[in-house]
């Protein structure tokens, strides 16, 4: 517990402060004169017990950070880099050829390749450098007793043992990273202002006014926390806490199980989700469990602690957060609202449909155009402009629905709250104890009674025909009449079968799916010409019509001779997806025997085409395509209104759009595939692939099957090579890529699965994280294999990824493979 220290607690205040002062630095000297240059190898210099690097780390293809991490463990991770001094972005971003020189005059030069200046430390007088042991770069001088310059005065994300923050100091403050793959600055600051208290603040980025914000963490708040604190220290012990200006100490977090310091390595760092969280690695390469641990965190709940008006709050607008574990959040958007960035799963989210345009020029209201989803405990705390009491829910149904500011109301304990965009501060919380009631636009809202709608147009069209013929006809004679009324039958034969023709095409689904006949898709596709592949399902061709432009068309040859309404019921599902991970559907065809689907068209082709082609794609972009995929399943499985199975994931089903964006295809049309319709196996021990185990137990299939092939597939795409490669059938472990990757794993030689891969080589702490959660997913046991939403949270960044398990539990799925031992 936080406490004040009087007489009787000095010696626990000397004990906690004297690893700081009282142990020396030992430390190899660099002399002047020395440098590093960016992309060439092993560019660094090294701390003297080996623990810590300063140098050169490669972030992208043709740029590099000047940094220091520990460098014996696995990971690499990274604990200072340097930034730019403004402090308007963070990150600088160093081309390769770029220099950093120990000068002659005593400063810390870099340059580019052209010898212009990029970062400069210290001033002119060091007689040489040093990379100390505690993970400090320094600038000294002989015969002096300080330092004239040292990293650990100029931190950015992360505290170390023996690092102490001074109010009276420039060092009071650490700065988040905008996500776990950038450098830049994010939208959280850790500091010790004038007021005396350690805070945890948002701001406003670029604009760093972290002040006018208000603090979601205040240390003030902690029983005995009200004193003025003059620094925050990080112990060589491992312990965190303030000391005020009168000498009282208060312990940050709760207290816990320390391990011994010469056992484990400790950080603290500013995460980018906003979390404060203390890590321990262990320091020894045998142990079992090679990655970081959470020790504490601050706040205990972040989603619950913005409490300011200003702000979007733990996540970006009109999104909102969900504590998960550990401290750690993720962050949804409602249904009807999409990520600005897919990328970055805390930004902003955007309705995907236009809520402004609330009253119709066609004289439809609001309610005929919008309907309301429901989110349980789920509140936009500060977002509220209306508040109207005894309500019931129908009641604030009704006044949401009429009302064209509103975009959620929050109904509760018989109060309806109305809220506007943009909507901040959102959360998932039980003590919210109501539903938001979540606006979204209808599709194919348009109903037979608009008076715009072509079969209004046409029936008074045709009635004002009939009204002018039937005057004629009165005043004309038995010639001309049977003349008109010849004509009116010709006319109102072709006006039939137009009239039907319309109504084929205008019975579209609430999905605002395009009906097509057969015969226009026969036009648009040159009498399916050209094809552009096979699957499970039929032939794809491509097509081309004015209104759409390019166009792939999908003849199913496999499947149900349902009824219509069975049909367009299924079609209906996959036509109200809209993600970015996903192929659009456009249209579909159902005319006598003919079931065709009309999908939007990838001109980069399957992601099958470049992983195993010649040309293969770039690691980060591998990666990335890979992220994308996740996302997809994310939404597939949790996220769209009726949760959709895919059953076939593999690259073959992953095109890729212009950009290389991964895009999911052929999903929802496993419930159309004809039941007789068998798996193939892949010969080499009879059943692993992409199909999950449980397809050949006669046990239920659930969105897990999806999880296991996605790990397969993870494995292939950044592993670039096939899961299955009969003619390694001789290096039996290599045939089977799963068995190779955890043999790999378990041994400790993952560079063997990407030997000739120089840019996975550069990044292997990465490349483990992605091995690691693969395996989770290749789990034979559905129960401990993760759901997609906690595997694209693992790949994000957000959760933790243990240690995986022997992923064969059954031994007839184990074979000659690597031993594994029970789960």
């Amino acid at each position: 517990m936080p406490s004040s220290v009087t007489h009787h607690h000095l010696f626990l205040l000397l004990l906690l402060l004297l690893p700081i002062y009282s142990i020396a630095q030992t430390y190899k000297k660099l002399t002047l004169g020395l440098s590093l240059t960016s992309g060439v190898e092993n560019s660094k210099w090294a701390s003297q017990n080996g623990d810590f690097a300063f140098g050169f780390r490669q972030i992208a293809d043709n740029s590099f950070l000047l940094a220091i991490w520990y460098y014996k463990i696995p990971d690499k991770t990274v604990v200072w880099f340097a930034t730019d001094s403004t402090e308007s972005n963070g990150e600088i971003q160093i081309p390769k050829g770029s220099k950093v020189e120990l000068t002659t005059d005593g400063k810390l030069i870099l340059s580019d390749p052209q010898g212009k200046l990029i970062w400069s430390a210290g001033k002119s007088g060091a007689t040489y450098a040093a990379m100390l042991d505690n993970g400090n770069f320094i600038l000294g001088s002989t015969g002096s007793a300080g330092y004239l310059w040292e990293s650990f005065d100029h931190p950015t994300d992360t505290i170390l043992p023996s690092q102490i923050l001074d109010r009276d100091r420039l060092n009071n403050k650490l700065y988040s990273r905008a996500n776990d793959t950038s450098f830049s600055n994010g939208r959280f600051r850790l500091r010790l202002p004038n007021t005396g208290s350690l805070v945890l603040q948002p701001v406003a980025f670029p604009s760093l006014t972290e002040n006018r914000y208000q603090p979601y963490y205040n240390s003030s708040s902690l029983p005995g926390g009200n004193l003025k604190v003059k620094q925050f220290v990080f112990n060589e012990s491992g312990h965190i806490y303030v000391i005020s200006k009168n000498g009282s100490i208060m312990n940050l977090f709760q207290s816990e199980t320390i391990v011994p310091a010469t056992d484990v390595y400790y950080r603290a760092t500013l995460d980018f989700d906003g979390v404060f969280t203390q890590y321990s690695h262990p320091k020894s390469t045998s142990a079992p469990e090679q990655f970081w641990s959470t020790v504490g965190y601050i706040p205990d709940n972040i989603c619950t602690s913005f409490v300011d008006r200003l702000g979007s709050g733990a996540c970006g607008y009109n999104s909102y957060c969900e504590l998960t574990s550990k401290g750690r959040t993720s962050c949804q958007c409602p249904p009807g609202f999409d990520f600005i960035d897919p990328n970055n799963r805390f930004g902003d989210c955007k309705p995907n449909f236009d809520l402004q345009r609330c009253h119709q020029a066609d004289g439809r209201k609001p309610n005929e155009s919008f309907e309301l989803q429901t989110l349980k405990n789920v509140d936009w705390t500060t977002s509220d402009y209306e508040e109207l009491q005894s309500y019931n829910e129908r009641d604030c149904r009704s006044s949401c629905l009429s009302d064209c500011l509103c975009a959620v109301a929050l109904f509760r304990q018989g109060t309806c709250w109305k809220k506007k965009l943009p909507l901040p501060n959102g959360r998932l919380d039980v003590s919210v104890n109501g539903n938001a009631l979540i606006k979204i636009r209808l599709d194919g809202s348009s109903s037979e009674q608009d008076p715009n709608s072509p079969f209004i147009k046409s029936g008074r069209k045709n009635q004002s025909t009939l009204i002018l013929v039937g005057s004629l006809l009165l005043g004309s004679s038995v010639f001309f009449n049977f003349i008109f009324l010849g004509v009116i039958f010709v006319v109102m034969f072709f006006m039939n079968k137009t009239l039907r023709k319309k109504t084929h095409r205008t019975s579209v689904l609430r999905s605002n799916l395009h009906s097509f006949t057969y015969e226009e898709l026969e036009e648009a596709t040159d009498r399916f010409s050209e094809e552009l592949g096979r699957g499970a399902f039929g032939i794809v061709y491509k097509g081309f019509t004015e209104e759409m432009g390019s166009i792939a068309v999908k003849k199913l040859d496999k499947v149900f001779h349902q009824g219509e309404k069975e049909f367009k019921s299924e079609v209906n599902t996959i036509g109200q997806t809209h993600h970015k991970n996903l192929v659009r559907l456009l249209g579909f065809c159902d005319e006598g025997q003919h079931r065709l689907l009309v999908y939007e068209f990838m001109s980069n082709s399957s992601l099958a085409d470049h992983l195993f082609g010649i040309s293969k794609p770039d690691w980060n972009r591998r990666v990335q395509i890979a992220f994308g995929i996740s996302r997809g399943l994310m939404y597939l499985h949790e996220e769209c209104s009726t949760q959709i199975i895919h059953c076939d994931i593999k690259p073959q089903n992953i095109l890729l759009d212009d950009s290389f964006t991964a895009r999911i295809s052929d999903f929802g049309l496993a419930k159309l595939l004809i039941t007789s319709q068998t798996r193939a196996s892949t010969g080499i021990r009879g059943t692993r692939g992409y199909v999950a185990p449980e397809w050949f137990r006669n046990t239920p299939v659930s969105s897990k099957v999806d999880v296991y092939s996605y790990g397969v597939m993870l494995l292939e795409i950044i592993c670039c090579r096939k899961g299955v490669v009969p003619e390694l059938v001789e290096e039996e472990i290599k045939a089977i890529l799963t068995d190779w990757a955890y043999d790999c794993y378990s041994q400790g030689k993952l560079e063997d699965l990407v030997e000739n891969d120089e840019e996975v080589m550069n990044d292997m702490r990465r490349f483990e994280r992605l091995v690691m959660i693969a395996i989770w997913c290749i789990q034979d046991e559905p129960s401990l294999r993760p759901s997609m939403k906690k595997v694209t949270q693992m790949l994000e960044g957000v959760l933790e990824v243990s240690a995986p398990p022997c992923p064969y539990q059954f031994k007839e799925y184990v074979g000659n493979s690597s031993e594994c031992n029970d789960v």
